[in-house]
Formats: structure tokens, sequence, C-alpha cells
């Protein structure tokens, strides 16, 4: 990457608006990393079925999703600022909403709602469209790259710190201090400017409704979205599910915490590299790749006995693949549509993902209520991984001025 692009002195230059949305992700994404952890305490506490928690968690990622077109549409016409200052507001109540013990219903509305809001103002398609649009376009896969190790770490660093909250705080301390620390993301926002002047290339300075109506009418926007569906069911039903699994397999909480730890850390090293190969190779070609590898490891940890040795294995191989999606496929969106209306449209991409978060999540916890086991959602995870694999493969990256004919 060319340093000098990125070390301006001046305060809306791209630097600091990649620190400030590196730590932005580093605090929404790690704290959102530790719901898992809340499952069975919460749900044994209040006497609550685990469909009950799951809900709560598939209606946020909903809400995040649905949201998430509108305040990308926000952030490109008022800059990211404003949106990322209500955002987190909003994670900060929710998270101390949930803390409250009111009922079903209100902790459904914390958790579920507020943060779902939250997230929307505070995650990757508002970030990276700020960011995109202050650095050179053969630079921006790289930048995302970056920005998104950061939060890799966040997923790896609040992990411990949950657990330490839960362990000396109980879980509604854990939950207020945690809150706290979503309010850290309102003075970041501030970092964040609006480009005066955002840098473009040949053909990607199209008004909104050529770049919504062509990406509506473009097969491989919505090859891309499917294969973004995949991710969420995933990652989700994965990040929730894990550590009770885990604990009906008679392993102890701490290795299910490490287990997810460990999945933050190695995609530290997983997002940044395919940010890089992003900016060199197809990028669709190696999210066929990373949904195929996801596939292999997941079979390959239901399939053995599980052990400690085994989800430590897998949470480290689960790590290549976590969120290398991510700077993949908003990449994708940059390089055919352009950045200047890339929240919104990374945005609408991204509530495939929220949907597949849904189903995910919730149907884990149904499915457990029904059949106490896990084995169905396993096996479902694998066979969308391969369906991923094989529709993004023939996704091209030809801007609307390459697909349009000669006049």
């Amino acid at each position: 990457m060319d340093v000098d692009n990125l070390t301006s002195g001046k305060w809306h230059g791209a630097a600091v608006a990649l620190v400030c949305g590196s730590l932005i992700l580093f605090f929404s994404l790690g704290i959102r990393h530790t719901f898992g952890l809340f499952l069975q305490p919460v749900t044994l506490g209040q006497e609550w079925g685990r469909e009950t928690f799951a809900f709560a968690i598939a209606l946020q990622n909903l809400i995040w999703g649905a949201s998430q077109p509108f305040t990308g549409m926000i952030s490109d016409r008022f800059g990211a600022k404003p949106v990322i200052a209500g955002g987190a507001i909003l994670y900060g109540l929710g998270l101390w909403v949930m803390s409250q013990v009111a009922g079903e219903v209100i902790f459904t509305l914390g958790a579920g709602v507020l943060i779902g809001l939250g997230l929307s103002g505070t995650t990757f398609p508002v970030i990276f469209g700020a960011i995109s649009r202050l650095v050179e376009p053969q630079q921006r896969s790289l930048a995302m790259g970056v920005t998104m190790s950061v939060a890799s770490f966040g997923q790896f660093a609040m992990l411990p710190i949950g657990l330490g909250l839960m362990t000396g705080l109980g879980w509604q301390g854990a939950l207020i201090v945690l809150s706290l620390l979503a309010l850290a993301m309102f003075p970041l926002a501030f970092g964040i400017r609006k480009a005066q002047a955002p840098v473009l290339s040949t053909g990607e300075d199209v008004s909104f409704t050529q770049a919504l109506r062509d990406a509506f009418g473009t097969r491989d926007f919505w090859l891309l979205s499917l294969g973004f569906f995949v991710c969420g069911f995933q990652v989700v039903f994965i990040a929730v599910h894990l550590p009770a699994f885990l604990a009906d397999e008679g392993i102890v909480s701490g290795v299910a915490m490490t287990v997810l730890a460990l999945i933050g850390l190695v995609n530290i090293a997983g997002t940044y590299y395919a940010g890089l190969w992003g900016g060199r190779h197809r990028k669709p070609m190696l999210l066929s790749w990373i949904y195929l590898g996801r596939a292999v490891v997941i079979s390959a940890f239901v399939l053995l006995p599980v052990t400690s040795t085994t989800a430590y294995i897998f949470g480290a191989l689960m790590g290549l693949f976590w969120l290398s999606t991510v700077p993949l496929t908003n990449g994708t969106v940059a390089a055919i549509w352009g950045v200047k209306h890339l929240s919104m449209l990374g945005g609408i991409v991204f509530f495939a993902h929220q949907l597949g978060s849904f189903v995910g999540v919730w149907m884990g916890g149904w499915l457990y209520d029904r059949t106490d086991s896990y084995d169905v959602a396993w096996g479902v995870a694998i066979v969308l991984s391969l369906i991923a694999a094989g529709i993004n493969w023939p996704i091209t990256e030809r801007t609307i001025a390459q697909r349009e004919p000669a006049a």
C-alpha cells in the first residue's frame, strides 16, 4: 500500500479514517462476538429455552441487515460520522437493556432491535464506504483487509475480556461494562469525515438510480448476495451455538472461549491476505475457495470425535476463512459499481448476509430444542458452503461501462 496516501497529517485524511474505522470495528464486531458466551448463563438463569436467546440474536441480525441499506444510503449522502455516532449510542443502550432482566420481550428489544440498529451504523458497509472514497482504486481491497484485520483482533481480544467480566461481575454486570465500551465508538466517529472529492476511477461516477437499476438487473449481484447469505448463516450459527455445542459434548466453557478467540486471532491474517490477494487476483474466485475451505473444515470437525484438541484445530482453521469474505465481497461491489454508492449497495448485499444470519442462529436453536442435537444444522452449513463455492466462481468484475455496448 502506498503509505503516502494513508499518512496525511490532516484530520480528515485517509490515515485517520483508517485508524478510527478499524477501532470502531474492533469494538463493534468484538463485542458482538461475545454474545455466544451469554447463551447458557442467560437461559439457565432466566429458565428460558435456547430458542428464546437464539431468536433475540436472530432478530438482531435481521434488523441489522434490513436497516443496513438505509444507513448506508444516509452515509453515502451525508457522511459516515452521524451514522456511526448514532449507531454507537443505540449499541450501548441495547447492551444496557439486555442486562436489566425485565422479561423476554424487553430482552429481545435490547438484544434484537437496539443492537441490530446500532450494528448497522457501526460496521463494515458504512466504514468501508467511507474509507474507500479516500484511497486509490487499486488500494481499496488492501485497505479493507487491513481494517478487517483489526476487527478480527477485536474478536480475539474481547472474548477473554467478556469471559473475565462474566466471572467477576456476573453476566448482567458484564453487559453493563460492555455497554460502556460500545460508547467508546462515539468519539471515534468524529475521525471519519466525509470526502469532499471522492477518489473515483473511470466509469465510477454513476447516478444513484443507475447504480441501483444496474445492480438489481445484473446476475452477478444476485450471485454475490446469495453467497454472502451462506457466510452469514455459518458465522453467526457458529459464534452463538458453538459454546453450547461444546458444552453438550462435555467440554468446559473455557475451551469454547479459546476456540472463538482463535478464530478471531487467525482471521487477522485471513482478512489481511484476502484483501491483499483481492487486489491481485479475481475476487469471486478467491471467495469460491474460501467457501470450499469452510465446507472441508466443518465436515472434518463434525465427523471426527469432538475433543478439546479438535475444537482448537477447528478454531484455527476456521479463522482462516471467517471474515475473509468481507473485504472480497465489498471489494467486488466496489470493482463493479464503484465507491460513490458503496455503503448503500454493500448494505443491500449485506442484507442477504443477515438473512442468512437470522436463519442460521434461529434455526440452530429451533432444531436443538426439538432434536436435542445440532447435527442437522451442521449438515445444512456444509451443503450451503458447497453451493456458495459454486455460485461465486462465475461472477465477473466488469464495470457498468465495460458491460454497456459502445455507442
